[in-house]
């Protein structure tokens, strides 16, 4: 028997196998990891199409390759309905191979389906060129190759669908060509021996006219379906780089963000949990504590004469003993009950306890735990703790109640001699009530307008002349009266509202030299005092310089106070701080100077406009013993040398007064010359042309 077989179109129908099969396995992996349901659309639609475009022109190519002529008719009917049985099998095989499990039954049910629409599209493709009238007119041992077709379809279909079963880790590009190759050698052998049945026997007579034409419309067919393959292959790496590239952005988004909560809820010195941690902490235990009647206590802890170790050995000293502090009091604790409040303050919350016995035997644990010596550096020390029990819900139902009622307790305990701990009860309950009154009304004190601000001018040490002021916060509660700075400040310290203060104070200061400037007054420069916590509170100077910008000021009419033993704390970053201050026009001053155990290298760094010499010093002056009058020149020498002004404060006695005056000392502050003042008050006395000529030293 003599046929007509052109190997360059068979080639190209294995190039276009080869590529249909890549395009099935890349597909299903796409349609898997498609995390919304609209990818999963898209890209069930786009290979769809292509695979079926590909293996439209896979089937086309092939039947070329095996006739001896070019076809005489076309029945577009059913060229098209051979079209789309070829892309619903190319659907349903896609469907079916990105589903997540497969059971052996819908496998096999999958691969007769397969099977089926495979053998189907390629008879309508015969049939649609009137190569073969029907299956009728097959002989027996015809129908074998066409049983072999379906064997080998069944064969393929279920390969193909275990495939793309495979785990996604092992589905790489190498993976996918060897399956492609595979499954592309099975499609090659699939679709010729069922052309081989068919179109052998025929016998079709070969036109010498005509195999340049058959080969070119073989070629442009095959070249078509490559391209449109190859274009979906494309698209689809494309894709993938696409969503690999936002998955690492996301990544790196989602670890910056981990990491950014991580810092807003933890303290960056120790790494524990801080103040804000610690009320959601106490906030999930007092929920269980309700619901299960369990016992609930707060655990205050502060460490005894910390500040004299930090004052004496240094700040980065006092941090890695803070550290060590830390680490210890953890290991006798669940993890996450502890936290960081303050310098030198920790809060453990202890839940799901039996009994209140419970949290004393854990006191004793912690405070016995601090009895052994810490090595820092190579120096042996040893520091205890003073701790304040509250419990709940004795003491308390509310996370702020038990702290303030712990707290209470932990100053009791420092009473009785530290190194210890008490229990909050009813002998503490007045002073308790105070704390927790003055922590409440702070909340409202801006608003319904009890706190203010007071100035106190500073005067020139020769002249006696105005040349500044300082803003002092002043508070009257409606119930305790008027309460001291000292105490309502360290009270907005420990509850988490010094922020919002210290933002009012350089809102109202700014607000009232705009309101001294729109009436005509003289300028006049106001120093504000920041508290460690400010200082150190992110976003504080984009705040400040905000606030001013606001008010239409420039920043020279504000300088901010900080202590010295603030500034020592962490010595090279309040360097760094100060350095961002000045570059946005604000000066600071060096408070209470004398007191913080200041080196000359970091008071050089600083560069601070101002020294303030502590009131100890000056209230010493009035003793007639030369070491103050001493300490004092050396202060003034020392700051006029590294060209910054030098302010005494708390000047309450002429006395005082001539003598700091003799010793050269630029401005002086105090009570003798004149008290905090309301603004109108100071407007009237300090800032009228008249009565500020009057109002001197």
């Amino acid at each position: 028997m003599v046929f007509t077989f052109h190997s360059s179109l068979a080639l190209l129908s294995l190039l276009l196998g080869v590529l249909l099969a890549y395009q099935g396995l890349d597909t299903c992996e796409r349609l898997a990891a498609a995390r919304d349901r609209w990818q999963r659309v898209v890209w069930l639609m786009v290979g769809t199409v292509s695979m079926g475009a590909v293996l439209a022109a896979l089937r086309l190519v092939g039947m070329l390759a095996w006739l001896p002529r070019l076809p005489l008719d076309f029945n577009p009917a059913i060229g098209m309905a051979a079209a789309a049985a070829a892309m619903l099998t190319c659907g349903v095989a896609l469907h079916m191979g990105s589903a997540p499990s497969m059971t052996r039954i819908r496998v096999l049910g999958m691969a007769l389906l397969l099977s089926i629409t495979g053998v189907s599209t390629q008879y309508l493709s015969l049939v649609s060129i009137h190569i073969h009238p029907g299956l009728a007119h097959l002989v027996w041992w015809r129908s074998v190759f066409v049983h072999a077709c379906a064997v080998v379809a069944i064969v393929l279909s279920v390969r193909a669908l275990r495939m793309s079963q495979s785990p996604p880790g092992e589905r790489g590009f190498w993976r996918r060509l060897r399956l492609a190759l595979w499954l592309g050698m099975m499609l090659f052998a699939l679709l010729h021996t069922a052309l081989a049945a068919v179109i052998v026997p025929l016998r079709l007579a070969p036109d010498a006219a005509e195999p340049g034409s058959l080969l070119w419309l073989g070629g442009t067919l095959g070249g078509l379906g490559l391209i449109t393959g190859l274009a979906s292959v494309a698209l689809s790496h494309y894709w993938t780089r696409l969503v690999q590239r936002a998955q690492r952005l996301q990544g790196s988004l989602d670890q910056l963000s981990r990491r950014l909560s991580h810092l807003v809820m933890h303290d960056s010195l120790t790494g524990l949990p801080n103040r804000a941690s610690l009320v959601a902490r106490t906030e999930e235990a007092l929920v269980g504590a309700r619901k299960g009647n369990q016992h609930l206590a707060v655990l205050y802890l502060d460490l005894d004469g910390f500040k004299t170790i930090n004052d004496t050995l240094g700040h980065a000293f006092g941090d890695d003993l803070l550290r060590a502090v830390a680490q210890r009091l953890e290991t006798q604790l669940r993890a996450g009950s502890l936290a960081r409040v303050g310098g030198d303050e920790f809060v453990a919350v202890l839940d799901h306890m039996r009994s209140p016995e419970s949290a004393l035997r854990i006191a004793e644990r912690l405070i016995e735990s601090m009895q052994h010596d810490f090595v820092i550096n190579g120096t042996e020390l040893r520091v205890t703790t003073s701790i304040g029990l509250a419990f709940h819900p004795q003491d308390g139902d509310a996370v702020e109640d038990l702290i303030a009622h712990a707290d209470v307790a932990m100053y009791g305990a420092k009473e009785n001699g530290r190194n210890g701990y008490r229990v909050y009860d009813g002998g503490m309950q007045a002073q308790a009530r105070r704390v927790l009154k003055i922590q409440h009304g702070l909340r409202t004190a801006i608003e319904d307008g009890s706190l203010a601000l007071h100035y106190q001018p500073k005067h020139d040490g020769l002249t006696g002349v105005i040349v500044g002021a300082e803003a002092l916060a002043r508070w009257h509660h409606e119930e305790l009266g008027t309460v001291s700075p000292a105490e309502f400040i360290a009270v907005a310290e420990r509850s988490g509202q010094i922020a919002r203060l210290g933002e009012w104070v350089i809102r109202e200061t700014c607000r009232q030299l705009r309101e001294w400037h729109e009436r005509g007054r003289p300028g006049i420069r106001i120093a504000i005092n920041l508290s460690p916590l400010q200082l150190n509170q992110p976003g504080m100077l984009d705040t400040a310089s905000r606030i001013v910008s606001e008010a239409g000021l420039s920043p020279g009419q504000v300088m901010f106070e900080v202590t010295e033993s603030q500034a020592m704390q962490d010595a090279e970053r309040t360097t760094a701080l100060l350095r961002e201050f000045r570059a946005r026009g604000f000066d600071f001053a060096i408070d209470d100077f004398g007191t913080g155990y200041s080196s000359l290298a970091y008071l050089q760094k600083f560069r601070a406009c101002q020294l303030k010499i502590d009131r100890l010093f000056i209230h010493a002056l009035d003793d007639g013993g030369p070491e103050a009058r001493a300490i004092i020149t050396a202060i003034i020498a020392l700051a006029h040398t590294l060209g910054m002004e030098v302010v005494a404060e708390g000047v309450e006695t002429v006395s005082q007064a001539e003598q700091l005056r003799t010793l050269g000392c630029d401005q002086l502050q105090g009570f003798l010359l004149s008290l905090p003042m309301p603004p109108e008050e100071f407007e009237r006395r300090c800032l009228d042309l008249d009565a500020a000529a009057a109002f001197t030293l």
